[in-house]
């Protein structure tokens, strides 16, 4: 087995946004913003090289947007899905397995694209399944007020019509070495990848913990539907990750692509900071 990360270009957010109820004061500390109230966040994804298999988890927001509605989202960086790929000698024809955490749009846009003429859409990656839950899913096609410009239609619904989806109930191994577990504080049925690799595990956060800085329990997205439910989800996920040494892989974090635990008067924080290269050597 082999894991890659994917860098597939930068995004800004309201740090306010980002950090829920904690004060600018405590949280700017942690993670900078510009003059605007912005942070810069990645869109890094994970490819997974096993054996004849290779599996992508998520694939950032894509192209297909216009320019009002990005407009807010202040897109940066160099990288692109493709390059990453490239640089790693594949390309998304080689993916076969395409697996979505939810739905949110900075998630999964890279999913589908436009076809030669832009006169409707393909898949991205058409020789691989696209894995999502059932719980996201039927919750992003009949969204609530609150997520509804997170899930746009174009990027879900032609992947069903394409009948390349799978859909998943509950935790389970999706693949040997590679299993899933299913969250429900940020939005419905979020999926986390846990992968098996020589002795230790790796943990894609996606959105359960987009950075470093949202270690501290209490640190929640105001974005999550369910801030209570996340918190409880972190403390036992950092319970669990304490015990095992898990590495956490950071979707999100510019500053930082994986950490470990450990336990302080404070509570659990991190306790090195490193880059995937850096763990697999």
């Amino acid at each position: 087995m082999k894991l890659y990360p994917i860098e597939t270009g930068n995004l800004k957010l309201d740090g306010g946004a980002m950090f829920g109820v904690i004060p600018k004061m405590l949280w700017q500390k942690e993670y900078p913003c510009d003059n605007n109230n912005l942070c810069n966040w990645s869109m890094r994804c994970l490819l997974v090289e096993d054996g004849d298999r290779l599996i992508l988890i998520d694939n950032g927001i894509g192209d297909k947007q216009g320019e009002i509605f990005l407009r807010h989202y202040y897109l940066n960086g160099d990288d692109t899905l493709e390059k990453s790929l490239t640089e790693h000698g594949f390309t998304p024809d080689d993916i076969t397995d395409m697996v979505l955490t939810h739905l949110h749009f900075d998630h999964c846009g890279g999913s589908i694209k436009y076809n030669k003429d832009k006169t409707g859409y393909e898949l991205a990656f058409k020789n691989a399944t696209y894995w999502a839950s059932l719980q996201q899913y039927n919750w992003a096609i009949q969204p609530n007020r609150r997520e509804s410009k997170s899930f746009l239609k174009e990027n879900i619904l032609p992947i069903e019509e394409s009948r390349h989806l799978k859909l998943i109930e509950d935790d389970t191994e999706l693949f040997p070495g590679f299993s899933v577990r299913l969250f429900n504080g940020h939005t419905e049925g979020q999926i986390i990848p846990f992968i098996n690799y020589k002795g230790r595990t790796v943990v894609f956060m996606a959105d359960l913990l987009p950075s470093v800085a949202h270690i501290p329990l209490p640190w929640i997205m105001a974005y999550d539907t369910r801030p209570l439910v996340t918190l409880e989800e972190k403390k036992d996920f950092f319970d669990e990750a304490l015990r095992n040494d898990y590495i956490l892989f950071f979707e999100h974090d510019l500053y930082h692509h994986c950490c470990n635990l450990t336990d302080t008067e404070k509570g659990i924080r991190k306790k090195d900071t490193f880059t995937l290269e850096e763990y697999l050597t």
